[in-house]
């Protein structure tokens, strides 16, 4: 079957499909859409030349003789509402402590995946229900004080913008948190060895605490896509689970507008 009926176009409205590789029995892919959407991506690998995981696995099956399984999930929808079980059903099929054998081939993560997807009660309790940060910190010394050399920091990092990314580079996984907080800063590297905690922050709220390492410069991102006009610092080291500034309120340090840093000095007597 390669397209729906009139009729059945009319029936449907907004659906929810899944896309079964046939050898193994297993979805594939998740995906959103009215008409015929549901039967465009075999066709897509038969007329396109463009390379995917999803278009090539497509591929593979029909070369092995097979057949793309279409399955509608859930019809009848408003686009509201199959954005919503889109996002559902793929976050479920890539949360790590439910499924470690195979990932889909969406390269689009779940709609508000980070927001509203799946979390243990005490992260969504975290979520909701933040205090605010306690931070010893002290005033920053001024440049010419020869103590200003023995200031200590902690950097917050704005994570805004890596969790509200839409697209990844070739299959959706979900967030490295590690990753999304070690790096890419454009920072003083004078500054940086005097950092010893990196706080990842999304929408006012600590979500990871890196312990500093060490850090290393780089010009382009690990994928050599995106070239820096200047070095950017990675950071290395351990994510502290336990720590007292996880899942805490940092309103009082806001970032300056349009910033993704911010430095508070500490004291390290206290």
């Amino acid at each position: 079957m390669k397209k729906f009926s009139n009729k059945s176009i009319e029936e449907l409205g907004y659906y929810v499909y899944a896309l079964i590789d046939p050898r193994d029995g297993r979805i594939f892919y998740i995906g959103k859409g009215c008409g015929n959407r549901v039967f465009q991506h075999c066709m897509a690998a038969i007329q396109e030349e463009e390379d995917s995981l999803k278009l090539n696995l497509i591929r593979e099956i029909i070369a092995s003789g097979e057949e793309v399984g279409h399955y509608i999930l859930r019809h009848k929808l408003s686009e509201h509402e199959a954005f919503q079980i889109e996002s559902v059903l793929i976050d479920f099929l890539t949360y790590d402590r439910f499924n470690t054998s195979r990932v889909l081939t969406n390269i689009v993560c779940g709609h508000h995946q980070w927001d509203e997807g799946i979390k243990t009660v005490n992260e969504i309790e975290a979520l909701y229900n933040c205090e605010k940060i306690k931070i010893n910190a002290r005033q920053p010394m001024k440049s010419n004080d020869s103590s200003s050399s023995q200031q200590r920091f902690i950097l917050l990092v704005s994570l805004n913008r890596s969790f509200d990314d839409a697209k990844a580079h070739g299959v959706y996984h979900r967030i490295d948190i590690y990753d999304k907080t070690r790096r890419y800063w454009a920072i003083s590297k004078q500054q940086a060895p005097k950092i010893d905690y990196v706080l990842g922050v999304y929408r006012g709220i600590v979500r990871a605490v890196l312990k500093v390492e060490g850090c290393e410069w780089v010009t382009c991102d690990e994928s050599q896509t995106t070239k820096f006009n200047k070095e950017r610092c990675c950071f290395h080291g351990r994510l502290e689970n336990d720590s007292p500034y996880l899942n805490k309120d940092v309103s009082d340090y806001p970032f300056g507008s349009g910033g993704a840093v911010r430095y508070i000095p500490i004291d390290t007597g206290l």
